[in-house]
């Protein structure tokens, strides 16, 4: 193949993926675990278990994030989003000891991912 038809294929846009922002990647992150959530509602509760914990460090992260003293979010949605993540952890304690159930992290998690779609494009 010479230099001319290699030049062609590298450019082609069907051999690239599409390129992903940090909101798609927050996204599809929240996608996941909230589908894990889901489903962990009907199956037994070592994947219950497994789902809150997987959602908790995504929370985690979060609030790790928000809390560095570079993040370019406004002070507010810092705070709230800080704030999320320390009713995640205590929700999360309380579904496990059968005092909650897990739908309002459900409901958390998807109205975050409404924001993600609403404020741009996720992929």
């Amino acid at each position: 193949m010479n230099a001319v038809a290699l030049a062609k294929t590298a450019y082609n846009t069907s051999s690239r993926a599409p390129l992903r922002t940090s909101r798609g990647t927050e996204y599809d992150a929240f996608a996941k675990v909230t589908h894990q959530l889901g489903r962990a509602q009907t199956t037994g509760f070592a994947v219950l278990a497994a789902a809150l914990h997987e959602n908790r460090r995504l929370w985690t992260l979060l609030a790790a994030d928000v809390a560095e003293v570079g993040n370019g979010l406004p002070d507010d949605l810092r705070a709230r989003i800080f704030y999320l993540a320390e009713f995640t952890a205590d929700h999360s304690r309380k579904v496990l000891s059968g005092e909650e159930e897990v739908s309002i992290l459900i409901e958390i998690n998807t109205a975050v991912m409404r924001g993600l779609r609403q404020s741009g494009d996720a992929t």
